[in-house]
C-alpha cells in the first residue's frame, strides 16, 4: 500500500510501471538500456479514490490524463532506472496529495466607509488641481 496521506492509501497493484529508452543524460547508455519511466494510473477506474477526488486529480493533471482517465506520469530527470522510478512516484504522491486537500473558499468582505470616503476625498482634490491648470476662458463671465 503506497500512503498518500492519513485518510488515503493506494495499493500499489493499481500501479503500472513502463521503462523505455529516454533522452538526455547518460551518454551511450541512453542507447542500450531503457532508464527513462513512465507511471500509468487508471484515475477512472480505481477503487481507491473518490469521485470527487477523481475529478479534482483529472483537474489537475491537465495534459498528463488520457481520453480514457488513465494518468501517465513520464520521468527520465536521472541515469538509473530506480532513481527514475522513484521520481515518478513521488511525483504521483504529490499530485494525489495536491488532489486532497480542500479548497478554500474566499469570503466576501465589505472595504470600510472610512477607506471608500477617503478615496473619494482625493480624487476630489485632484479634481480641483486638474481645474486649476486649465486655461482661463475670458468670454465665461
Amino acid at each position: 500500500m503506497l500512503k498518500i496521506n492519513s485518510t488515503l492509501s493506494i495499493d500499489e497493484n493499481e500501479i503500472i510501471f513502463d521503462f523505455v529508452r529516454a533522452s538526455g543524460p547518460g551518454g551511450q547508455n541512453v542507447n542500450k538500456r531503457s532508464t527513462a519511466v513512465q507511471l500509468r494510473f487508471d484515475i477512472v477506474n480505481s477503487p481507491s479514490l473518490s469521485d470527487t477526488l477523481k475529478n479534482k486529480l483529472i483537474n489537475i493533471s491537465g495534459s498528463k490524463v488520457s481520453d480514457k482517465g488513465i494518468l501517465i506520469i513520464h520521468a527520465h530527470r536521472y541515469r538509473t532506472q530506480g532513481k527514475n522510478r522513484s521520481d515518478s512516484l513521488n511525483r504521483f504522491v504529490n499530485l494525489l496529495q495536491k488532489a486532497s486537500q480542500k479548497t478554500k473558499y474566499r469570503k466576501k468582505t465589505k472595504p470600510p466607509l472610512s477607506v471608500n470616503e477617503k478615496r473619494l476625498k482625493i480624487k476630489r482634490r485632484r479634481s480641483i488641481i486638474k481645474k486649476q491648470r486649465r486655461p482661463i476662458d475670458p468670454n465665461s463671465e
